[in-house]
């Protein structure tokens, strides 16, 4: 059975029961596989679907799990079978995909407690899934181009924003009726400073993480790139709804962004600019995302654009680096900005001086320590302090 025909077939297997409301999420590269994004749109739907119900029995204690009913575990195993044999057969083919990882994870642990008769027991210290309603589960390897691109003769750039290299726009692209934004660096950049704000498009497009902002297309001629849309600022969102964040809510936000600084240092990267308006937010239906953005700063290894003289930025960044010179900037100093923005998060508040609470005060004493041995070594650090919080 070539591939065209196991997909057909598939199709055929679903078709009673199509969900095509993410078909936007899923485009092919090839015109003889198009039912392709119909059976990820409808196994999207089919997970999403599952795991709300299991949300229902989320999140379990710390030392008792929940009963998931039998009916829905065993959809749930034939889904992820259904998956993982649509993946192997699509292996070694160009439509090859792999799964979005905090998904893939997700799945791995379902796997190891689902059970086909009696219904399943979920473990202890199982939080709720998050749910992707914009996001792809299903990530093709070989993808394909977006299209018109930059040539949006017809719409209208509103500015929305500026800063020391270039100025962001929003606009609607009438093909998707769906806004993005353009930043498009400013015209009296030097070599050195046009170089600074290729790579950080170069670095957000390499990151691939749900929880840094998505970038889609650089244009060397016009010195400008294509993102996502976002809703508004950290800084923003926290002020105006600071009187009715529950806290695990905040909670939730800051395991975000810690796993995108996870990501980010895992790749040998420093951000450097760690600040609440650096940190923008995605709100959907039943879920706000927190994504990393801006990464105009960012410290590659062996990177020659930085110097001692570099201009001192982001307002979260230990003070002390006004006096050492931005080029000694190290893990600690990014430990020590996330613990000011985790903070911010947790209570609203940039001043850390008035804290008295036993916990958080533990905690800024710790990230804030002015011998940088003794503060957070790394993200993990961090996302087990969190806990205590």
């Amino acid at each position: 059975m070539t591939v065209t025909q196991y997909i057909e077939n598939l199709y055929d297997r679903l078709k009673d029961h199509l969900h095509e409301d993410y078909l936007d999420l899923y485009p092919v590269p090839t015109t003889s596989s198009l039912r392709l994004g119909s059976v990820f749109s409808t196994l999207h739907h089919n997970f999403l679907e599952s795991f709300k119900l299991m949300n229902s029995r989320l999140p379990t204690g710390e030392t008792c799990g929940a009963h998931f009913w039998a009916d829905a575990s065993r959809d749930l195993i034939a889904l992820i079978d259904q998956t993982e044999e649509l993946q192997t057969t699509l292996k070694s083919t160009e439509l090859a995909f792999s799964l979005e990882p905090y998904y893939l994870n997700v799945i791995e642990q379902c796997k190891d407690f689902l059970s086909p008769s009696g219904g399943s027991t979920i473990p202890p210290q199982m939080r709720k899934i998050e749910l992707y309603y914009t996001q792809p589960i299903f990530l093709l390897k070989n993808t394909i181009s977006l299209g018109r691109g930059m040539e949006q003769t017809a719409c209208e750039l509103k500015l929305i924003g500026e800063g020391s290299y270039a100025q962001v726009f929003r606009y609607r692209d009438l093909n998707y009726d769906k806004y993005f934004v353009l930043k498009r660096a400013k015209a009296n950049l030097n070599d050195k400073e046009l170089e600074r704000f290729k790579r950080e498009f170069e670095q957000m497009k390499g990151l691939n993480s749900p929880y840094v902002v998505e970038v889609y297309r650089y244009d060397d001629e016009k010195k400008e790139y294509l993102m996502e849309s976002m809703d508004d600022t950290l800084f923003h969102y926290i002020q105006k709804n600071n009187t009715k964040l529950p806290e695990e809510k905040r909670k939730n936000l800051c395991r975000q962004v810690l796993r995108a600084f996870s990501h980010i240092h895992a790749k040998g990267l420093l951000h450097r600019d760690i600040s609440p308006t650096n940190i923008l937010i995605k709100e959907y239906e039943h879920l706000v995302v927190a994504k990393v953005s801006d990464f105009g700063l960012v410290h590659l290894p062996d990177s020659n654009l930085t110097t001692c003289h570099t201009e001192f930025k982001g307002y979260f960044n230990d003070p002390v680096l006004r006096l050492d010179g931005f080029d000694s900037y190290d893990i600690q100093h990014e430990t020590y900005a996330l613990t000011r923005l985790i903070f911010y998060i947790m209570t609203g508040k940039t001043n850390t001086d008035r804290i008295s609470e036993g916990a958080m005060k533990a905690f800024l004493q710790k990230g804030l320590h002015s011998n940088r041995k003794e503060r957070f070594q790394n993200v993990g650090e961090l996302q087990q302090a969190l806990k205590t919080l």
